[in-house]
């Protein structure tokens, strides 16, 4: 008698790309099986050596299908209210950021809106962004608050988060951002807000289960490295693994900040320098490239992917989904985006959205790769080979989509 969630599901006929730690390439398996219980991978590998399913069975002929892991979205902010395309239609017609910005636009207008918005209202605004990835084949997505810049609106972020995590058959990483930017009741008191984010919003927010990892914003116009190592600091004693958005306008000492935390991830990075790749791959900090915020803004300075290459430092893609700089809810495109703006390979693009998005996600072992004991996240494709996710532009191919085992 099989216990109930124990059943055993075999995908066979098909072609694995395993991108399993080690292996040459996308680690192909033709022809290749993947069997799964209880929500678990048991096997992932060449048909021919796949262990004797027992006769209760499911078995999927998968068609020669490809099947990779379930991607993951490592850097979002899609859980806001309202919406930003005026100001996009404004900076069409020649507004600069500072004037959207003194006329109340901007971050602010985002923060003013989310402030508004009860948690229902967040959920059912969030839920098609959300959605819209799900149906591209992500399995995994990280999400952050940094839109309400007080307690009670990051907490009411965090809890649509979770909410979302419940309704849909996803898996949610939370990363509290609430230093983001400085809040208009701040103005002029920065050392306040930030002993305000570490030492009494973190701590409560961490405190009811609401938080995953600590991220914030390291740039001239946002945090200095050291108003961010007081927010690190609390977080490490918290427990609590860190992340940051580093030099994606300038070069402030950022990644390096991450580097000294061993951060997850520093992302954004257009200006990081060779120093900043070092110290990262020495930390095995994960660069995590948003080329969605680098199209929009029309930036012309891309990361330095090949000391990245040079340094051996692990490379993820993400959407950078929010309503200012990336309003983007497809991982497919923002692949086709890394290759044709950072020049990325086909390899490192894929790599990019499963094995290195989940370290910078620090759920390596749960997720990323098709691996006995992994989480049985799985997209299966018609697709001929792998390059087509990166090569076609408005064109879904996924034929199915499995999450923890169904």
């Amino acid at each position: 008698m099989t216990a109930a969630g124990e059943e055993t599901t075999v995908w066979r006929n098909a072609r694995l790309a395993t991108f399993a730690r080690g292996a040459p390439g996308l680690g192909v398996v033709e022809p290749g099986a993947l069997v799964a219980r209880g929500g678990r991978i048991v096997f992932a590998g060449a048909e021919r050596e796949a262990p004797a399913a027992p006769k209760s069975a499911r078995i999927v002929d998968c068609e020669g299908r490809w099947i990779t892991p379930g991607l993951i979205d490592a850097h979002t902010h899609l859980v806001y209210a309202g919406s930003r395309a005026a100001e996009f239609e404004a900076r069409l017609a020649g507004a600069s950021y500072e004037a959207i910005a003194q006329a109340g636009g901007g971050i602010v207008s985002t923060v003013r809106a989310t402030r508004e918005a009860s948690e229902d209202a967040l959920v059912r605004q969030s839920a098609p962004r959300l959605d819209a990835l799900v149906a591209e084949g992500v399995t995994t997505v990280e999400i952050k608050s940094g839109y309400g810049l007080d307690l009670a609106t990051e907490r009411k972020m965090l809890r649509a988060a979770r909410r979302l995590a419940a309704e849909r058959p996803v898996t949610v990483r939370t990363s509290f951002l609430g230093a983001h930017a400085l809040p208009p009741e701040f103005a002029g008191d920065r050392e306040r807000y930030v002993a305000e984010v570490a030492d009494a919003m973190l701590p409560a927010l961490a405190a009811e289960g609401l938080v995953d990892a600590v991220d914030g914003f390291c740039e001239t116009i946002a945090f200095s490295p050291e108003e961010m190592r007081r927010l690190f600091a609390r977080a490490k004693s918290l427990g609590l693994p860190v992340k940051l958005h580093a030099e994606q306008l300038s070069n402030c000492g950022g990644a390096r900040l991450a580097a000294e935390f061993s951060a997850l991830s520093a992302d954004h990075l257009e200006y990081a320098g060779e120093d900043d790749a070092a110290a990262m791959a020495q930390a095995g900090v994960v660069a995590t490239l948003l080329p969605g915020a680098f199209y929009m803004l029309r930036e012309t300075k891309a990361p330095p992917v090949d000391l990245f290459r040079r340094w051996g430092v692990r490379m993820a893609v993400s959407t950078d989904c929010n309503p200012g700089t990336s309003p983007m809810t497809s991982l497919l495109l923002a692949l086709n985006m890394a290759a044709t703006l950072f020049r990325l390979t086909v390899e490192e693009c894929l790599m990019g959205v499963t094995l290195n998005a989940a370290r910078a996600l620090g759920c390596e072992a749960e997720a990323g790769s098709l691996e006995a004991g992994k989480r049985a996240d799985l997209a299966i494709w018609d697709i001929e080979r792998p390059a087509e996710l990166v090569y076609r532009l408005g064109f879904n191919p996924l034929h199915a989509r499995v999450w923890r085992g169904q």
